[in-house]
Parts: C-alpha cells; structure tokens; sequence
C-alpha cells in the first residue's frame, strides 16, 4: 500500500525579467528550495559559481548540479520526431498552467504526494516569446542509480530485480498513473535495488485505459536495442507475472 507523504503548498513566483525579452516564470517548491532564479537554470551560470557538477552525453545534455545541500538535474525540453525539424525548444503557448513543464511539476508532486517512487520536483520555468515558450525542469537527483538498460547490459538484472520493476510499475498504475514514454532508460535502480520512474512529460494520472500501452512500450524498447533484447526476454515473464500479482484485488 501505499503511504502518501506530505507535501509543502507550492509557490508560484512572479514574472521575472530575462535576457532577449522573455518573460520567464518560475514554479517551485518552498520545501525544497529556499531560493530559486533564472541563474538555477544556466548551465554556464551554474559553472561560473561552481554549482554545475557534470551532465550527461550528447548534444541535448541534461546538467547536474548542487544548490542549498541537494544533488539536482536540470533538463530542458527539445522537440521530438518530425517537429525538431522545424522548433527545436519552442512550444504552442497556451497558457501557463498547460505548458509542459508546468504539467510535469504538478503530476511529480502529487506522485510524489502518494508515495510513489518519482524525484521529487523543485522547480519548473516557462519562459514565454511571443506566441512561444521554453521550459526546464528541475528535480531531485537519485544517488547511486543507473538506467535499468544499464543493469541488463552488465548482467545484473537478476529475477528479484525484474519482479521489483515489475511491482513498481503496477502500484503507479493502480493509480492510473500512465507514463507517455516508459522505456528502459526512464527506470533507475539504486545499487540498493530501489526503483523509480523517471522523465514524466505529457504524463497523466487517473488514466487507466492506455496502461497497457507502457508495457507494450517497455517491451518493444528492451526489444529495440541489441544490448537488451536476450536478456529483456528472459526477464520480462519475472516483471509480468510480479505485476499481476501486484495488480490483483486484495
């Protein structure tokens, strides 16, 4: 069962001035993070001040930093699929409350809120140009965690580690919490066998008619890549038959 924990209200900041005319707000978390600007979401800021602590592979990286004791990520959105081709970064503005990094925010807290395995959100910024915007997300770094890809293509994904996926994902689907992307790299494990759920953009909960749907995609995504495709197989009955038997009425 799950145990909810408490929350702290969110504070939802004033407008702010920003570079090239932007205007940029900031959603954050009072309980997390006692002091939140535009400088949190610079990476050259961030190493100017020593806060920046490394960030991940390939052009569109996701930064690591450290501010007020806590290990956080930093990622900002990019377009996917055929749209990258024509915006990058930039979204349809609609509102602030339907931005995606907002959304997001608000579907960590509350997961986050019943006890579900998410890093805990601390701040989310839409910066708005026009009929456009830009966003970033900042949240809880998990430490001594891997992708679970990783684990499979270092021989460590042992039966009792695919059933404590398998369980993970059914008590968040029995909250119809459906993830728009679960893959093999959006599931971390701690070394000491915690899972969680990451990267939770265009998420939904209550949601329960598309729950099937992330484990078909899950599936196809340790079907897609050669590293994970033997041994996804020979995993995958241990993370089903747990996640039936999660899912089963009490």
């Amino acid at each position: 069962m799950d145990n909810p924990r408490q929350v702290d209200e969110p504070a939802l900041e004033h407008w702010r001035s920003h570079p090239r005319r932007r205007q940029c707000r900031i959603l954050s978390d009072p309980g997390m993070l006692r002091e939140c600007n535009n400088d949190l979401f610079d990476p050259e800021s961030l190493r100017a001040r020593g806060q920046w602590t490394g960030s991940s592979s390939g052009r569109r990286a996701t930064h690591f930093l450290r501010h007020e004791g806590r290990d956080w990520v930093l990622r900002h959105y990019w377009r996917g699929g055929l749209m990258a081709r024509v915006a990058t970064d930039t979204y349809l503005w609609t509102g602030l409350e339907r931005s995606r990094p907002v959304r997001e925010w608000r579907l960590m807290a509350r997961l986050h809120e019943l006890g579900l395995p998410v890093p805990r959100p601390g701040a989310a910024r839409v910066c708005r140009h026009g009929p456009v915007y830009r966003g970033d997300l900042l949240s809880e770094r998990i430490p001594d965690s891997h992708p679970l890809d990783e684990w499979i293509g270092d021989g460590k994904d042992t039966p009792e580690l695919w059933d404590a996926v398998g369980r993970v994902i059914a008590r968040f689907h029995a909250h119809g919490a459906w993830h728009a992307d679960l893959n093999a790299r959006n599931i971390l494990i701690q070394g000491n066998g915690q899972v969680w759920l990451i990267d939770w953009d265009r998420g939904r909960i209550g949601y329960y008619r598309g729950l099937q749907d992330n484990l078909s995609r899950l599936r196809r995504s340790l079907d897609k890549w050669p590293a994970t495709r033997e041994r996804g197989a020979l995993g995958w009955p241990h993370l089903l038959q747990a996640y039936n038997e999660e899912r089963k009425p009490a």
